[in-house]
């Protein structure tokens, strides 16, 4: 049983690393939990390029936008799993398609994948590191931000392995390498 969480900047190739490392711990079956509900061009581009990426690698593909907890219902919890991302997860839960604001929805989603992280043999996921400029945010763009430092508190805490992708670089904060 392996967990691992893996941060870094936006589109900085944490995703590919994260396909590999899944594959390198999968006996078997393999799923990729995606989280992106696309909104525009360029989220149908980055979505199809992820596809193309792990084309051949043996990934059922689970579209899971919100309410992560639900792909337990229809996966073998015996498998490797990849989650991508936290970020599009906590957007999906805290800007409901309906045009509420679910200011709960980080704790939620740390709960959640707390849970998951659990009932999961091995497991990888996928997080962007969006907090640490100095810029000045609206309310709620700041409450989605801590939102998401909060849900990636626990998941470093939960997880084996806490890996930053940084530039091309992969710095190892907790576990081992892998």
């Amino acid at each position: 049983m392996l967990r691992i969480f893996i941060s870094g900047g936006c589109k900085n190739g944490k995703s590919y690393f994260a396909q590999w490392l899944a594959k390198g711990q999968s006996e078997g079956k393999m799923y990729y939990l995606a989280t992106m509900r696309p909104c525009d061009s360029e989220d149908y581009e980055r979505i199809e390029r992820h596809r193309q990426e792990r084309y051949g690698w043996g990934f059922t593909t689970i579209e899971q936008p919100v309410d992560i907890l639900r792909c337990l219902n229809i996966c073998d919890t015996r498998a490797s799993f990849l989650l991508d991302s936290t970020t599009a997860l906590l957007a999906n839960e805290m800007f409901p398609e309906d045009g509420n604001v679910n200011l709960d929805a980080p704790e939620k989603v740390a709960d959640d994948l707390a849970i998951l992280c659990k009932q999961v043999n091995n497991i990888v996921i996928v997080s962007d590191y969006i907090y640490s400029d100095a810029m000045l945010y609206d309310e709620l763009t700041e409450a989605y931000r801590k939102g998401l430092a909060f849900i990636d508190r626990i998941l470093a805490a939960v997880c084996d392995v806490v890996l930053e992708v940084a530039f091309g670089s992969i710095v190892i904060h907790k576990g081992r390498e892998v």
